[in-house]
This record gives structure tokens, C-alpha cells and sequence, in this order.
């Protein structure tokens, strides 16, 4: 199962509000890898499949790319499956 950032919208600035508006994360264009990466996060009770560690923070959507959303850092997460865009 898939998890989604909540913002706090309410307290965040008009400035913080647009850049998130201009942003969005995607789902890797790359067919094979987002079955494999999908078919690994199963077997794995949805820890992310590129760390040997199990807790709160290798837990899909990992702590590392959530971070990076949170920094706007435009790129791909650690496995691939998702992506931080600029929305066009």
C-alpha cells in the first residue's frame, strides 16, 4: 500500500503553497521496474526493496524521498519507482 504526505496547508505559506503546486510526484515511466520494484515491495511488506534495513523510515514511500519532497529536490527515489517532477 501506497503512502501520501499530508501538509499541514492551513499553516503553510502562500510561497511554500505554490512551489508544492508546481511539483508532483510520478510514477517511473519504466514499465519492468515498477513491476519488479511493486512485486519486491509485496514480498517485503512494502519496505523498499534497495535497503537492508526494516523500519518506519525504509517504508515505502522512504523516509529519504520524503525528505527530498519536502526540500522540493527534483529526482527519482532510491528504488526508482517514484519520481519528484515539475509539473508542466
Amino acid at each position: 500500500m501506497t503512502k501520501f504526505l499530508a501538509f499541514n496547508w492551513p499553516t503553510m505559506s502562500n510561497t511554500e503553497k505554490g512551489y508544492l503546486n508546481m511539483k508532483k510526484v510520478i510514477i517511473s515511466q519504466d514499465k519492468e521496474r515498477v513491476a519488479m520494484v511493486r512485486q519486491q515491495l509485496k514480498e517485503n511488506g512494502g519496505y523498499c526493496p534497495c535497503r537492508l534495513l526494516r523500519n518506519e523510515d525504509t517504508k515505502c514511500i522512504c523516509k529519504e524521498f520524503r525528505d527530498a519532497i519536502d526540500a522540493g529536490k527534483l529526482g527519482k527515489c532510491h528504488c526508482g519507482l517514484y519520481e519528484l517532477a515539475e509539473v508542466q
